[in-house]
């Protein structure tokens, strides 16, 4: 069955527009693992956990290098074998400065949040979790993003999604809230996992009521 994202009436999986109010539906795809119907925008299968869609990788073109190639081995000046380099030519002003070898590297890490539209929040994400849950206090599952202060929390369960982090890249799943989980106005399945990039729209509930833009920024 497919939810309409506008009216939330069930349709069959064929339908391409609601049976009730005509809204366009988001295209099911077959899962090429176990064959069950999938969200077009899901990575990953709500039923086997397989994905969906897997990247291919695109071989590339690189002429090879040979090592023993005569043109690859630079000349050398049989007299200069055996002898120091001048002093001279270290202090140089024109010699280039060799970075100190204990030099620390400095890498680029990026701070994701997710920007409460209705309020206009900025909620910082935890660096150092691989899953986050979303919800609302409850004695199973603890939320680390707590929405039940900001307006119309009633619309959004206490158990309601994750944001799981694999390779710094951000993936949503619901996980079995009442009132479903939509990205950019299309409904996310039980179970699918939805790869977040810059910029997408995440509601929390029928009704566009919680809604949040998913960030990324650059930090050092």
């Amino acid at each position: 069955m497919i939810t309409c994202p506008n009216c939330a009436h069930p349709n069959p999986d064929t339908a391409s527009h609601c049976e009730a109010c005509y809204t366009p539906l988001p295209e099911m795809v077959p899962c090429p693992q176990c064959g069950a119907s999938v969200s077009g925008g899901a990575e990953f299968c709500g039923q086997c956990g397989s994905p969906v869609a897997p990247e291919i990788a695109i071989a590339q073109n690189v002429p090879p290098t040979f090592i023993n190639s005569p043109s690859a081995m630079p000349a050398v000046d049989p007299a200069s074998l055996g002898t120091e380099l001048p002093a001279t030519a270290l202090n140089a002003p024109g010699a280039a400065a060799r970075p100190p070898l204990n030099a620390p590297t400095q890498l680029q890490t990026f701070c994701a949040r997710l920007l409460h539209i209705q309020t206009n929040t900025k909620i910082e994400l935890p660096p150092h979790l691989s899953v986050i849950h979303i919800g609302k206090p409850n004695d199973r599952i603890p939320p680390d993003v707590d929405v039940s202060n900001l307006p119309d929390a009633d619309v959004v369960s206490r158990i309601h999604a994750d944001l799981r982090v694999e390779g710094g890249i951000y993936f949503l799943e619901d996980i079995g809230s009442t009132n479903g989980t939509y990205v950019n106005n299309l409904p996310l399945r039980t179970g699918d996992r939805y790869r977040l990039r810059p910029g997408d729209r995440i509601s929390l509930g029928k009704g566009d009521k919680v809604s949040f833009l998913f960030q990324i920024d650059p930090s050092t």
